[in-house]
């Protein structure tokens, strides 16, 4: 008899983990969701809220389906919340020794049954398995950005990711109504490392811009350094921006400055 996810819990009230609340609760799992502090959380459900509102009045989703959904996202104060959920995935930045602090946390705070997945875009998952004590039950689970419009989810097994593990993912990201991709456990998975044109609605530098500089950058040294390929050097402009503080949507300023409403390039 396979693993049957029904509670969710997720660490990270960023911009990920706020879409794959959102995608969780529209499917009717319940979801909780957890961050360094109960005002962060509070603000990030306050926002799922307010976007599903948007979409409404959008005529994207239905009043009913956004009533229904809300009451399935709570706020976990701590990881010790997670212990009845049977999939936790970890969407904090994408720093490998942040991510392998909440995961070795995470292990200890939940049964031992439980699915723990990492939504990385690009860091190892056999090496941040290898720091939970159960590698059988660990998977990554890479939403796209932003999660509630885009229907790609790459699935990428560890070494160690067993059968029953990669089923449920499997049926859990059908649940949602998206459409799964599997990839190798290798820098950058596939996504990001496919070739543009793919129907995307923004350009690139306003699509790097909406996930946040600092991400991509992240993910550029993961390329750089796990293949040692000259072409994944990150640009001197993209960390220059980063230190400058110019981390894209989020800050107001990146490849495009967002402070009038309108965005416009910054160089």
């Amino acid at each position: 008899m396979s693993f049957e996810i029904r509670k969710i819990g997720v660490i990270g009230a960023g911009q990920m983990g706020k879409g794959i609340a959102q995608v969780c609760a529209l499917a009717g799992y319940d979801v909780a969701i957890n961050d360094v502090s109960v005002t962060r959380i509070s603000e990030a459900i306050a926002d799922v809220a307010a976007q599903m509102h948007k979409s409404v009045e959008r005529g994207h989703l239905e009043a009913q389906a956004v009533a229904a959904a809300l009451p399935h996202i709570t706020l976990a104060e701590s990881l010790a919340n997670f212990s009845d959920s049977d999939l936790v995935i970890e969407a904090a930045t994408e720093n490998e020794d942040v991510k392998r602090k909440i995961l070795s946390d995470v292990a200890l705070s939940v049964k031992p049954e439980a699915i723990i997945a990492s939504n990385t875009s690009s860091i190892s998952i056999t090496r941040l398995a290898s720091i939970t004590g159960r590698p059988e039950r660990f998977i990554g689970i890479h939403f796209m950005n932003p999660v509630p419009r885009m229907q790609l989810v790459e699935l990428i097994r560890g070494i160690a990711t067993d059968d029953g593990t990669f089923e449920a993912a499997k049926n859990f990201v059908a649940k949602l109504g998206k459409t799964v991709t599997v990839s190798e456990d290798f820098p950058a998975f596939i996504v990001n490392r496919m070739k543009l044109g793919a129907n995307h609605p923004m350009g690139p530098l306003q699509l790097a811009d909406f996930i946040g500089l600092d991400t991509c950058l992240s993910v550029m040294q993961v390329l750089h350094e796990g293949l040692a390929d000259t072409k994944y050097r990150p640009c001197p402009l993209l960390v220059k921006y980063v230190e400058a503080g110019w981390l894209g949507k989020k800050t107001q300023r990146g490849f495009y400055d967002y402070r009038s409403g309108v965005p416009t390039p910054t160089r």
